[in-house]
């Protein structure tokens, strides 16, 4: 098996369809403005840090850098894309009056690793990697998203913790901080690093996706990204999208979309009938225990009217009479087949039995009615 990354591992676990289309199948995903806008941000912090010594590029060396840099696939028109254009240069003026002033040369910018899980091989790509006073390691991944991060998102990262993983077994040293650096806000978002358990619980999470790979397991699973670009190969859309599937016959010539829109309205029927039923059963019912009749009569049917009641036992009872008895393991729960095959079971003392079927009570009650034909009757 190939190398994986984070990237393919969150992939497969939103929809290991999307997955196999993508990285099996070979099929390409359309151009986005985000995934240009992001990756022209990105270019342009790795080109601010990734120097051998201070200082680093002035402001107009970064500007100059980022024109050069600037990315115009997906957008969907050239004002979009002079809007993010300057957006972006907003961004990266903010960005170099951070960081400038106390700049520190990292450890690592834009650091390639490749990893062995037991076998499996992981490789990522580190935004940047800093030595803190402590002599810990601090781990800044770039995001471009629109909403600030929450304490939620940064514990639940895995990249962050695929990448603390990374960087212990480069480096030999711990890391003290993990941080996902909010761009559009120029907000560093920071949390703990991972604990054993929680590196462990990673480690775990990639061998199964690898084995799931590897046998081949590759359902669709509908996610909040749904339709992805690749719709037409889901079976969630396919027929929507596929005009010889839209026009299938399923049913004595009815089309799947003829056949879809009558289900919807009958299933509607049925839930305005089962309104209706519901109400006249209340009136019968109610009528039948005011009147202390259990028959009442219509022009051509009758319906009977019983109160059904439903036995049973009480669990803290009849633990507390087998658990003296040394029986209660043979039911453990209240399992009500269970005990009614203890009451017959001759194995067991009869006063035992005897005690135990006296326990029986009504556990619930409810108003049954049976339709007859009049007709019938006669």
């Amino acid at each position: 098996m190939k190398p994986l990354s984070y990237t393919q591992i969150n992939i497969y676990q939103s929809c290991p369809l999307c997955y196999k289309l993508q990285y099996i199948d070979g099929l390409k995903p359309k151009d986005k403005w985000y995934f240009s806008f992001g990756t022209t941000l990105h270019l342009c912090a790795e080109y601010f840090f990734k120097v051998g010594v201070p200082p680093p590029p002035s402001l107009d060396e970064l500007l100059q850098f980022y024109e050069q840099s600037w990315l115009s696939e997906g957008y969907e028109s050239a004002e979009e894309e002079a809007r993010y254009r300057d957006y972006g240069r907003e961004i990266l003026s903010k960005f170099w009056e951070i960081h400038h002033a106390d700049f520190r040369v990292p450890v690592a910018v834009e650091r390639r690793f490749y990893m062995d899980i037991e076998g499996v091989k992981l490789r990522g790509l580190m935004d940047r990697v800093d030595k803190l006073d402590s002599g810990g390691l601090s781990i800044v991944d770039y995001k471009t998203n629109q909403k600030l991060f929450t304490r939620d998102d940064l514990e639940a990262n895995l990249q962050l913790t695929l990448y603390q993983l990374a960087a212990e077994q480069t480096w030999q040293l711990p890391v003290e901080r993990l941080t996902l650096y909010h761009l559009r806000s120029n907000t560093p978002c920071s949390c703990a690093p991972r604990s054993k358990a929680q590196l462990e619980e990673a480690r775990h999470l990639v061998l199964e996706v690898a084995e799931n790979i590897a046998a081949q397991r590759f359902p669709a699973i509908e996610n909040q990204y749904c339709p992805c670009d690749f719709a037409e190969h889901c079976p969630y859309y396919k027929q929507e999208l596929v005009p010889e599937l839209k026009e299938t016959d399923i049913l004595r010539g009815m089309a799947v979309d003829e056949a879809v829109e009558q289900y919807v309205a009958l299933q509607s029927q049925i839930k305005e009938l089962q309104l209706k039923f519901e109400d006249l059963r209340q009136m019968i019912i109610s009528s039948c225990q005011a009147e202390g009749l259990n028959r009442v009569y219509g022009r051509e049917h009758a319906i009977t009217y019983k109160l059904v009641e439903k036995a049973g036992f009480s669990q803290d009872e009849v633990r507390a009479l087998l658990e003296s008895e040394g029986l209660w393991n043979r039911v453990l729960s209240l399992d009500q087949a269970k005990l009614k095959e203890l009451i017959t079971d001759e194995t067991v003392a009869r006063d035992i039995r005897h005690k135990l079927e006296a326990l029986r009570r009504v556990i619930s009650s409810s108003p049954r009615l049976w339709v007859r034909r009049l007709i019938e009757e006669e």
